[in-house]
């Protein structure tokens, strides 16, 4: 895959710092990390609802208390929703019918996100869950390494559940650096036994305060192998954070990507990045 297009396709008014994207239908899933909703936007009308994800929902929660939904997991007619795990009041999972957004449940997952930073041997302060991938039998973690120790990582999980009944098997992975500086995951997704990533750079050493962003990639890595089979710098000035498919043929494949401006703009900039195979 060497040639690529980069577009602003639309943008959405009422979104602020979009995090994760899934598109299935013509109808584009969207959360944020500094919101207690689900978005749903259609793309023929431009309707966009929200959908609480919690009894008093809000958006630009302050930085200390946010749940900080960074990715969102799709299989069958439900929705997973998870918080990045990099403070204790991010370790919440939201399940949502991806029909009717209704929550279905929510689950603590301070035991995974422990027993994933004692097998990889990550410190709290290096642990970022910034994207997650389900096959129906596997989940995929992946852990944006832009602490200190710089350790990009992709947890598979297999299991009854997520709570007290599952394995894990890591691999820490190297991707490429941007003027410089390393760039970490921020989103993925599972497609066609392959599992396709974004990786952005941004000049910090935590996973908790932003810094100046530098560019991002695109990348996917074999499952079989657990290796990154390429990565393609797409952007010199954006930090994208939602990656989702938005359609392929035998020669090319199509995301929509969505940008994270780390302020407290209610506005979402959809991308479309389309890939040669």
């Amino acid at each position: 895959m060497n040639r690529f297009t980069l577009e602003l396709l639309f943008q959405i008014i009422g979104v602020g710092s979009a995090s994760g994207l899934f598109f299935k239908d013509n109808t584009l899933n969207i959360i944020s990390d500094n919101s207690s909703y689900l978005y749903e936007y259609q793309l023929k009308s431009s309707e966009l609802k929200r959908h609480p994800l919690a009894d008093n929902p809000a958006e630009n929660i302050a930085k200390k208390i946010k749940p900080d939904f960074e990715a969102i997991a799709s299989y069958a007619d439900t929705l997973y929703l998870f918080g990045s795990g990099s403070t204790q009041n991010r370790n919440k999972m939201v399940k949502v019918n991806a029909k009717t957004k209704e929550v279905i449940s929510e689950t603590d997952l301070s035991d995974l996100y422990l027993a994933m930073q004692s097998f990889a041997a990550i410190s709290p302060e290096n642990f970022n869950i910034e994207g997650v991938a389900y096959t129906g039998e596997s989940w995929y973690f992946f852990n944006r390494g832009n602490g200190s120790s710089g350790k990009n990582i992709v947890f598979t999980i297999q299991g009854k559940n997520l709570i007290d009944d599952f394995s894990i098997i890591f691999s820490e992975l190297k991707l490429p650096k941007i003027k410089g500086v390393r760039t970490g995951f921020t989103d993925a997704v599972h497609v066609n036994d392959k599992l396709y990533f974004l990786a952005a750079a941004e000049n910090t050493t935590s996973t908790y305060n932003d810094g100046a962003v530098l560019g991002s990639v695109i990348g996917c890595i074999d499952i079989e192998k657990m290796k990154v089979d390429f990565t393609r710098k797409i952007t010199d000035t954006h930090k994208f954070e939602g990656l989702t498919l938005y359609r392929q043929s035998a020669d090319d494949i199509t995301f929509l990507l969505c940008e994270d401006n780390d302020t407290d703009k209610l506005q979402a900039d959809i991308y479309q990045l389309s890939l040669k195979k």
